[in-house]
Formats: C-alpha cells, structure tokens, sequence
C-alpha cells in the first residue's frame, strides 16, 4: 500500500525490489507514473519481477468508485436518502477522472459508457454532476453536451473552479439544514396528530410524506420484535 504519487525507496518497497536486481528508481517512477492520479488515497500495488529478464509489470488496484466521487467531492459519507438529500455537485471533468482511473475495471466498452456508469454512482450518494441529477446529466452525455471536453482529456480543475464547488457544496449544506429542520417540525407534528398510535404507523405516515429515514428513525424508532431474535414472541 502506498500513497498514490509518492512511492520512495524507503522500507517496505526498496527492501523488497532490493534482492530482485531491478532498477528500484524505475520501479518507483512507473508506480507514481500510474497512482498519480490517486493522490492523497492509499493505493494497492503490485509489482510482478522477471528477476532473470530483469523486467517488470506494475498493477495498480483502486478505491472503490464510490470512495473516488466522494474524494472528488469532499465529502465523508453518501447521503442517507439520494432522492431527498444533495450533498454536492461536481464537473465532469472530475467525473472522466474518476472513469480514466477505474477503467479497467468498469464495464462500460466506451470511455463514454464508463462516464455514465460513474454518473451512476453520483446519483445514488447524492451527489449532482455540472447541476444536474444523475438521470439528467447522462442524457446530457448521451446528447453529447460534454464531447468536447470528454476529447480534451482534462481531469484537473482550475483554482477558480475548485473556489465555485466550494461555494456551491455550501450552498446545498445550507439547504439540506433547513430542509431537514422543516421536516423535523412536520415529523413532530404527525406524532402529536397521531399520538398513542403504534409507531409503525406513525413511521409510515412520515415516510410516506418524503421525511428523511433518519429524522423517522431518530423521533421513532423502529419496534423490536418481542421474543427475542426470531421475531414471534416467546412461548411459555
């Protein structure tokens, strides 16, 4: 495991190319040629050695998608509902990044494909790509809308974009606190109309009027089955 861009001689890796009569500082430049798009996560890497050919193979595994989008989002945790919950909005050129560094192991046949299978993946953490959701802006892809810079190749953003995301990630933070401070007045609401009415019920009620699950499951918890594991209850 190294850090993506960073690998050195320094125990374990030079130790371990030592007894191998590779050129370590080949070895180390291929490594950080292929995980420097990986900057700052920690990256599986395999090095294959023909010690009589003195040749070698670098394999580099990566994080799952999932923990890239939210890397290129800074965020720390998915949204608990996706439909309910927007936690960011990225470009799509952080999104070619990410389906240039899972290429291999994506099913999409095209750079395009794979594109709209990481769209995907935005759609359900709760995260938006260049304002829109995820249905939206595949389409966008498949209208060809973002050809251009998908042909351009860049995947690095402008310090002035960077500036815009982070601005905009405050924005919908500041939207999903009042949103969630709405519903929560709403949740209290259908307790006091419903009181004395079992709890799933009541929970139902919440989600069946869009109420975050957490806020249903922190004012309500879910009723645990009496009896024990099984869920029946225990017979005497």
């Amino acid at each position: 495991m190294i850090e993506g861009g960073k690998a050195t001689a320094a125990p374990p890796l030079g130790p371990a190319l030592g007894p191998t009569g590779l050129n370590i500082g080949q070895v180390i430049a291929e490594i950080n040629k292929k995980t420097a798009e990986l900057k700052g996560m920690q990256v599986p890497v395999k090095v294959i050695a023909d010690t009589t050919a003195k040749t070698f193979t670098i394999e580099v595994g990566t994080p799952p998608t999932s923990a890239l989008i939210k890397k290129e989002a800074g965020i720390e945790t998915a949204a608990g509902n996706a439909k309910t919950e927007i936690l960011a909005d990225i470009l799509i050129e952080q999104i070619i990044k990410i389906a240039k560094i899972k290429e291999d192991s994506l099913g999409g046949s095209t750079l395009k494909n794979k594109i709209k299978e990481v769209i995907g993946s935005c759609g359900s953490l709760g995260i938006m790509v260049e304002g829109m959701m995820a249905k939206e802006a595949i389409r966008a892809v498949d209208s060809g809308k973002f050809d251009a810079k998908i042909a351009s190749g860049r995947t690095e953003l402008t310090a002035e974009e960077k500036a815009h995301l982070e601005v905009e990630k405050k924005h919908l933070k500041e939207e999903m606190e009042k949103r969630r401070a709405e519903q929560e007045i709403r949740a209290k609401a259908i307790m006091k109309e419903m009181e004395g009415k079992e709890a799933r019920k009541m929970r139902a009620k919440m989600l069946e009027e869009g109420i975050n699950l957490k806020i249903v499951d922190e004012l309500v918890p879910e009723e645990k089955p009496a009896g024990g594991k099984g869920g029946a209850p225990a017979k005497k």
